[in-house]
């Protein structure tokens, strides 16, 4: 232990050790991430970054430090890189090729996808998962997120992962004998609570007999049943509800032959409103046919062996929604291809927005960085130092995709 540093503890106990000469290593640590051949970290901070932008900022703020101990003051530093970052920027767009975008031939789309897809985790299954972004981009036919959703459930297998032309929420049917799916919904979505109008006063009601409590328990029964009966009279045959309500008001709404689903987030609630076509109605006197949802379908689906549920509403009035719905063995893994499928989405909508694509395997951060030492070549002023180190930051790309596939790493930049 001596050999390699020494230990120590911080202010809560935990131990951690200071390994020798540490101020003189180069921190390596996502370095080794980059690439297919990457490996995976498992990393206790979740504000991570993509790996080949984490690489090449460590690798920027590196060569800084070393101007910094030269002499050189930040602000030409910045300048120096804003130069040099303007010239890569120009480079890229001369050097990258258009492609041709067929939304009726989505082949090369998914093939981007997949290449995409190739150093994350989803790669047992990518073919898969890159048809399911792929479908989920062109299914909007626009390039805006706003109604593709990413839900996760874990159990089951990655290869049980399914796009789901519809909203998922994570809740089920209030009562457990309402029936688990409502064809031809037509929803009311509510934000108001499900319970009886409380007086706006400080005073208090004291219940001192047996007849009182009768009195308030019918007055709470009659004020439910109007409720009820408002909501069955626009002609919803569901409501959905942002507040819960007791047993009692459960217990009427299945007499009723009305199913319901309580507590449903606000994000949930807008997103339901906008595929089904529905307004939010935060008052009970407010809904009216007009502000009906829509779905051809809302059902209830359970996983596994502990038999979690949730609730699938399929065949929107607004048919441009989607949800990916995701399965793995565990909590790690559906994060994982969470933020892959987003990349992979990301992708995809660039490609179809503009069309253009430059050579991966460090070619594009080779060229750059040539380009870029030319032009410090011709700066008659300190930035031209900044600028060299940019060229030299960027060839930390191409070195460490060589340096995680086998490669001599130098040789082989050197050769290239």
């Amino acid at each position: 232990m001596a050999s390699m540093g020494t230990l120590a503890f911080d202010e809560y106990g935990r131990p951690f050790l200071i390994i020798k000469d540490q101020d003189r290593k180069s921190p390596n640590t996502m370095r080794t991430s980059l690439g297919p051949n990457g490996l995976d970290k498992m990393m206790v901070d979740k504000d991570d970054g993509t790996t080949g932008v984490v690489v090449l900022a460590g690798a920027l703020l590196e060569e800084a430090e070393q101007l910094l101990d030269r002499g050189i003051h930040p602000i030409r530093i910045a300048d120096g890189y804003e130069q040099a970052a303007r010239v890569a920027t120009e480079h890229l767009d001369k050097i990258s090729d258009s492609v041709l975008v067929d939304k009726k031939d989505t082949k090369p789309l998914i093939q981007t996808a997949k290449t995409t897809l190739g150093s994350k985790v989803v790669n047992s299954c990518h073919r898969q998962m890159a048809e399911i972004a792929v479908n989920a981009v062109l299914t909007r036919r626009d390039v805006d997120f706003e109604l593709i959703k990413v839900e996760g459930k874990v159990g089951g297998r990655l290869e049980d992962t399914k796009l789901i032309k519809g909203v998922i929420v994570d809740k089920d049917f209030s009562y457990p004998q309402m029936p688990k799916k409502v064809e031809d919904a037509k929803i009311a979505i509510l934000t108001c609570p499900f319970e009886p109008p409380k007086p706006k006063t400080k005073h208090k009601l004291d219940v001192t007999s047996v007849e009182d409590y009768k009195a308030l328990q019918k007055y709470e029964k009659e004020k439910f049943e109007e409720m009820i009966q408002q909501i069955k009279e626009t002609g919803a045959n569901l409501a959905i509800c942002q507040w819960g309500f007791d047993d009692e008001a459960n217990h009427l709404l299945l007499q009723n032959n009305l199913p319901a689903v309580r507590w449903v987030g606000g994000p949930e609630i807008e997103l339901i409103a906008i595929a089904t076509g529905g307004r939010i109605v935060p008052r009970f006197s407010e809904l009216t046919a007009k502000k009906l949802g829509f779905a051809g379908l809302v059902q209830e689906i359970s996983f596994g062996t502990t038999k979690d549920k949730m609730l699938v509403i399929e065949q929107c009035k607004n048919s441009r929604a989607v949800t990916i719905f995701i399965r793995g063995g565990n909590k790690v893994i559906i994060e994982e291809a969470k933020r892959s499928l987003h990349d992979d989405l990301c992708v995809i909508r660039n490609l179809i927005c503009h069309n253009r694509v430059v050579y991966g395997g460090g070619a594009a951060e080779i060229s750059c960085a040539l380009a870029v030492s030319q032009e410090a070549d011709k700066c008659p002023t300190l930035e031209q130092y900044a600028m060299r180190v940019f060229a030299d930051a960027l060839e930390v790309i191409p070195m460490a995709l060589s340096e995680n596939s086998g490669m001599n790493p130098i040789q082989t930049m050197t050769e290239v």
